[in-house]
């Protein structure tokens, strides 16, 4: 897969957003980090799959709800309200990327030692329930 040097800098960003997110809930939801984490989030995700189509991916009919909640859940954290932000905020990030999930999971059990650790027998079902998985009865 060959992706162009936006969407290489818009990987990057995102990974920063994600790296600052986690510092920001890590030190007690510093809203600066927070915030930052969300800014980096969204541009390098527009850098990923471009203007139009994160456009479109917000203003779905179906994502609106949870559009609402990342967006209402990053302007408090703008506002300094940090914890109840980041709630609304996963909240609507669970609505919005929930669908992605199964293809996560399945590409983790891919991995060599994640993959291993993921299909142990006790880790297995509570993985399968939070991703959504349907498991055949064949």
């Amino acid at each position: 897969m060959w992706l162009t040097d936006a969407q290489k800098i818009g990987v990057a960003l995102t990974t920063f957003g994600t790296l600052f997110m986690f510092l920001g809930v890590m030190l007690f939801f510093d809203a600066a980090l927070l915030a930052l984490g969300n800014m980096l989030f969204l541009s390098g995700l527009t850098l990923i799959i471009g203007p139009q189509k994160t456009f479109y991916f917000f203003a779905r009919k179906q994502k609106l709800r949870g559009t609402a909640c990342f967006i209402g859940g990053i302007l408090l954290v703008f506002m300094k309200y940090a914890f109840i932000g980041m709630i609304v905020e996963i909240f609507g990030f669970l609505n919005l990327f929930g669908d992605f999930f199964p293809v996560v999971v399945t590409f983790l059990r891919q991995l060599p030692f994640i993959g291993n650790l993921l299909s142990l027998s006790y880790i297995r079902p509570i993985v399968d329930r939070i991703a959504g998985l349907r498991t055949s009865a064949v």
